[in-house]
């Protein structure tokens, strides 16, 4: 396995487990920049590596009035402060190949969005930006078919990639986790990282019904993928999620989080005394 450098952050299989975290989406800067101070925080006390993560533009909304944060230009303007006032790397997703020279410009590295991870083009342009690429594997796409991802990503020149496991397709809303799909994605032979708290959301409802995730799910699913041997885990976390205008079900309050880290990293240095 590669291991992978996101800024001064690497990843990889020998590598100290990695948090990637933050809201689900810029709601002003005030939230994001106070929320990323608090991660930083709980992290250095930890002494964890920390990636934040908010997504400037949401895009797959399931209504036309769904908030989808400030835009590309206000909303990268925003990650950009927050990544030279905090001296930390910052990750978000891209959506078209219109963003990408802008979005490579503030980001450390670009995240391929789930339901996008099949885009040929969108790939391999984001691939010879230069920048690391973090490709979410599908709801619909089996774990060993993320190689076809992987792959175009390497046509556009790119060899440092992360693939991230968000649940998979069960029925028409209920998304489940099968582990085995970690050390499978593994085995194309880039870290993995398990994304938490979007494997707990039920579709079909508004973001903001508490029917649209399962939450008290969280610290179990997080505990059964360190120990399955990922090399980061991805949090959606806010300070009161039942008042975020995105994934309000579905994040972990930032006064969880540190409690969940320190569990998530015993098992993590298991995991490392049985390499």
């Amino acid at each position: 396995m590669r291991d992978i450098q996101i800024a001064s952050v690497t990843i990889g299989k020998k590598q100290p487990l990695v948090l990637i975290a933050g809201p689900c989406v810029i709601e002003d800067e005030e939230l994001v920049r106070e929320t990323a101070k608090e991660i930083k925080l709980i992290t250095q006390s930890l002494k964890m590596p920390f990636i934040f993560k908010s997504s400037y533009l949401k895009d797959n909304r399931s209504k036309p009035d769904g908030y989808r944060g400030p835009g590309v230009q206000k909303g990268l303007g925003i990650l950009k402060k927050i990544k030279e006032e905090l001296s930390i790397p910052i990750l978000s997703d891209v959506h078209c190949r219109q963003e990408l020279d802008l979005a490579a410009e503030h980001l450390d590295c670009l995240q391929i969005p789930a339901y996008l991870s099949q885009q040929t083009r969108l790939i391999i342009a984001a691939a010879k930006t230069g920048k690391p690429l973090n490709i979410k594997k599908g709801q619909f796409v089996a774990p060993e078919d993320m190689k076809n991802a992987v792959l175009k990503a390497e046509a556009g020149g790119c060899t440092q990639i992360l693939l991230t496991e968000r649940g998979s397709c069960f029925g028409y809303r209920t998304l489940v986790n099968d582990f085995r799909s970690l050390k499978i994605m593994a085995d194309l032979g880039y870290p993995v990282v398990y994304d938490i708290t979007h494997s707990i959301r039920i579709y079909g409802h508004p973001s903001s019904d508490p029917k649209g995730g399962q939450p008290e799910f969280v610290p179990l699913l997080a505990r059964a993928g360190v120990a399955a041997g990922v090399q980061a885990v991805f949090v959606e976390t806010h300070p009161e999620p039942s008042k975020a205008l995105c994934d309000a079900s579905s994040m972990l309050p930032l006064k969880n989080l540190k409690q969940l880290l320190e569990h998530l990293l015993r098992i993590h240095a298991i995991n490392l005394e049985l390499l």
